[in-house]
């Protein structure tokens, strides 16, 4: 199964000049909970930005840059050739950025989204997720506290 994994604004911001546009640790022990032990993929960008594998998990990073490599990932210049390095996996995650993110979308099979009740400024953006390919299955809102100072809502998208 091939999910992606996203955290978005109302207006389905996801970022500005390589960074997150917040730091809320709930939305980041969902997505540790939700992939631990699992793989991720991701675009070279959306690597930099966080700065190294993450614990738990296997990184293959998509790059056009054949000679990119950091000791611990792997790296392809396909998200079709890092899903064939995944065959024998349950569940594997998309998780970012928003070119990755759109040239998943017809492949993909569940989508969990954290919407940030924020309309910020941004220059990346998930793509809408199409009602007549996908439909909620499940929501959970997450009320503010003094960590978490703006409203949650976890989705769970399923294809149709």
């Amino acid at each position: 199964m091939v999910s992606i994994i996203v955290a978005t604004a109302l207006n389905n911001a996801i970022g500005k000049d390589n960074q997150l546009l917040w730091h809320l640790p709930a939305d980041l022990q969902f997505f540790k909970k939700t992939t631990l032990g699992k793989t991720l993929i991701m675009g070279r960008a959306t690597f930099d930005s966080i700065g190294r594998a993450l614990p738990g998990r296997r990184t293959i990073v998509v790059t056009r840059n054949v000679s990119w490599s950091v000791e611990g990932v792997e790296s392809v210049d396909s998200i079709n050739a890092a899903l064939t390095l995944c065959k024998n996996e349950d569940e594997v995650f998309i998780a970012g950025g928003a070119d990755i993110y759109q040239q998943s979308l017809d492949f993909t099979d569940r989508i969990y989204r954290t919407v940030v009740e924020l309309k910020p400024e941004a220059d990346r953006f998930f793509p809408a997720i199409p009602d007549t390919l996908f439909q909620k299955v499940h929501t959970e809102t997450r009320p503010i506290d003094e960590k978490n100072p703006v409203i949650m809502h976890f989705e769970v998208w399923e294809r149709k």
